[in-house]
């Protein structure tokens, strides 16, 4: 069986027991089946990989850093965002399966004549979750729905009030 070839990969067989930083810059279509493009990543991905290879784990931070474009939720106008994102794992040799139920997600087992780390997966979450729920273009002058004007301000400040009453209250309710 033919297996894809992983966009990220590090060789740990080779590693020396140190710190090791490693540079990729990939695009939204290398990643097959992750819908990247239609997310809003049209741009150059730059991922930094720093790499710890101690005697019995191997600890992988990933950096990752582009610009996305999106449209206004409220106008429709188009957006550019700086998205970064960060994820750290741990990969362990030799660890009993017993006590590796009980690891968390950044846990990961690795056999001890593991020759290569695929990151393909984490770094494509690491951007999806780095995507903004909601996107607007507060600095837009030319956006009609959203604009700062004396009616708007009076209203938030009314919500805020009654936002920190009704928090009061509440934490009255529990003392």
């Amino acid at each position: 069986m033919h297996k894809d070839k992983s966009q990220i990969a590090i060789r740990i067989a080779d590693l020396v027991q140190e710190i090791h930083e490693f540079d990729f810059t990939c695009k939204a279509s290398d990643f097959k089946g992750w819908q990247l493009a239609e997310a809003g990543f049209t741009r150059d991905i730059q991922i930094k990989a720093v790499v710890d290879k101690k005697e019995e784990e191997v600890i992988v931070t990933i950096e990752t850093y582009t610009v996305a474009d999106f449209t206004c939720d409220r106008c429709l106008a188009p957006i550019s965002r700086t998205l970064s994102g960060s994820l750290k794992l741990y990969y362990m040799f030799g660890v009993p399966v017993e006590e590796a139920e009980h690891l968390s997600e950044e846990y990961r087992l690795l056999d001890k004549n593991a020759d290569a780390i695929d990151l393909t997966g984490d770094v494509c979450e690491t951007l999806l979750l780095s995507l903004p729920l909601k996107v607007t273009c507060t600095d837009n002058p030319l956006c009609k729905l959203y604009g700062i004007d004396g009616k708007n301000e009076e209203s938030h400040a009314e919500e805020i009030s009654a936002w920190q009453e009704s928090l009061e209250q509440l934490k009255n309710k529990y003392r």
